[in-house]
Formats: structure tokens, sequence, C-alpha cells
């Protein structure tokens, strides 16, 4: 009898690739959606899917104690992917990145539905801002000091899942995911292919990326080894330079000559000040904004991944050059680029 799993968050870019890799393996797959969500890429025949309104705590019971009997037990794995990478202001963050992970922990023990392992995915961000001087990578035995609210929210979620009693759990803190289907770094290689390339900063800056295959095999691989109560850094072992990505999507796009263009500091910060103020009258969230920044001005993005590779057994499949690759002709068939 096959495995029975459950993703939330699976119409976004993450959440489909985790519902196509475990229908692969041949589980069970339940993707949970809103009645808004867009199912483009979630057309397998074989999904089953299951609305939850994460607004209304009796209604969420509801369905999921319907879809349990209707399918006679509960489901051994539960990918909790649901989460707002951008929000108009913190409450909304910790709403939905603390406050809906809560919501489902509680309601799967109170309806006696509590999975094998429950994987949290949480983000590098909760790390805070890395070393600057030394290029030390983050390790996993590091205490998280967030920066952002958007980090603070993942991390009040991380620790609630400890508190709770009796609840298998394991967390990933993902690095930068990309791939087919993603957009905000697909917006920087449509700047590349159209001639630009923008960055932010003077100084060095060391970024991390996982590939969103390899993110979902990872996150497979971790819900099979049993739940180890603890977090772990997904990244690929390595960190690259602006320009060293630059130079690999320019190898892709077959582009000979593409300006980079730095942005000072102070300039960003001033753009991020004025979208925030933005926010704040509207009511409407943009990419950039105080939070953001942070983000942006962050040389050091280095993790240690060896305690993923010796717990979990995952070493990523995709450089990012051969990532890249992948990426980019998928763009390229679908119209993007």
């Amino acid at each position: 009898m096959a495995k029975k799993i459950l993703i939330t968050g699976a119409g976004g870019f993450i959440g489909g690739f985790i519902v196509e890799e475990a229908l692969r393996r041949g589980y069970e797959t339940w993707a949970a959606v809103r009645k808004t969500t867009n199912r483009e890429f979630l057309q397998d025949s074989r999904i089953h899917f299951i609305e939850l309104d994460f607004t209304d705590g009796q209604a969420l019971k509801a369905a999921l104690q319907q879809a349990i009997a209707e399918s006679g037990g509960k489901w051994h794995y539960v990918v909790h992917n649901l989460g707002a990478t951008k929000a108009a202001n913190y409450i909304d963050f910790e709403r939905i990145n603390y406050g809906y992970m809560r919501l489902l922990v509680d309601t799967l023990k109170a309806i006696d539905a509590v999975p094998e392992v429950f994987l949290l995915m949480s983000s590098l961000s909760v790390m805070g801002e890395g070393d600057d001087k030394t290029y030390r990578p983050f390790k996993i035995t590091d205490d998280p000091v967030p920066n952002t609210r958007y980090g603070m929210s993942k991390a009040k979620a991380e620790t609630y899942l400890k508190m709770v009693t009796d609840f298998p759990y394991t967390i990933f803190r993902c690095t930068g995911v990309y791939g087919p289907h993603e957009r905000d770094y697909f917006l920087m290689m449509k700047s590349i292919a159209r001639g630009f390339d923008f960055s932010v900063g003077f100084r060095r800056q060391m970024l991390t990326f996982i590939y969103v295959k390899d993110l979902a095999t990872a996150v497979m691989q971790a819900l099979e080894a049993g739940p180890k109560y603890r977090p772990y850094f997904i990244s690929e072992p390595q960190g690259y330079t602006q320009k060293e990505f630059r130079k690999i999507v320019c190898k892709e796009l077959n582009k000979k000559f593409v300006l980079p263009i730095t942005c000072p500091i102070w300039l960003v910060q001033m753009v991020c000040v004025f979208c925030t103020i933005y926010t704040k009258f509207t009511g409407k969230a943009t990419t950039l904004n105080v939070d953001k920044f942070r983000i942006l001005k962050q040389r050091n993005w280095l993790c240690d991944t060896s305690e993923t590779q010796r717990d979990l057994g995952f070493t990523p499949k995709y450089s990012l050059q051969s990532g890249i690759e992948e990426a980019i002709a998928w763009y390229k068939e679908a119209g993007w680029l």
C-alpha cells in the first residue's frame, strides 16, 4: 500500500515540484490548495486535491477530517510548504508563516492525525546577517539571529515546532531556490538577456542556490529518513558571486556582451524606503521594501551543508551551471525568454 503525503502550498513554485517528485516515487499525493489557486502545473490525474482554509480553524479541521475519512487513514508525511515571502507588514508575515503552521500542527494533533514526519520548509533567512569579514559559512549549530521580519516569522514557526510534544518533525532552512516556473531569478535572467545585469553594493557578495528539483529530492529523502527533530541547511555546497552567476546565464543565452550595473547600497536603501512608504499608504505589498533591503545588502549567504549530507544522504545533483541550463531551456520553450 502506497504511503500518503500531504503538501501544503502545492500550487506554488516549490510545491508543484514536491508534488511531482512524490508522484514519481509512488506516493498517494494530496495537494493542499485554495479555491483561487492556479493549478496550471498540477495537471496530473493522480493528484488528490484538498482545499484548506487557514483563516478558519473549524473549516480547516473539518476538511482534514473529511479527507482522512474518505481516504481511509491519516497522512504518513506532511510537508508544510505554505508561506509568504513578501507582505505589507509584519503581522501578515507572522499570521501566515507562523500562525498557519501552528494551526495545522495543533489541528493534526487534535484530530489524532500526527504524521510519521512533519517537514517544515523554513529559510536561511532565520540566521540573520552572515560574517562579511572572513566569509565564514553559517553552521547549523549557530544560533539564529534573524534581522528581517520574514526571517523572524520563520524563526518563530521553528521555535513553536520544537516546543510541541510528541510531534515528529524535520526543518529545512533553504537558500535561494531557482528553476522552471520561478519568477524572481527569472527576472534576473531576463534582464541579462536584454543586456543588463544589476547588482547591489560594491563589496564581494557570496550567493548560494539550490535547484528546485534537488530540493524536492531532499524533501523525500528527509521524510524517508524519519524525523530528525532539528534543522538542516539545503543548498549547493559552494557559493557564487554575481559575476559567476551572470557568466553562466550569458553562456546559456549565447549573450556576448552584458553591461554590469552596480547600484550603491545607499541608493537601493532609498528605493526600498520609498516602496515601504508606498505600501503603508496603499496596503499593497511590493518586491522592494526595508525588509528586502536587509536581504539585498547581505554579503555572505554561505552555509555548511555537511550535516545535511551526513544525516539525510543528500548531495545536490545539479550545479548552478546545469540547473540554469535546464531552467533557461524551459523558459525558452514556455515563451518566457
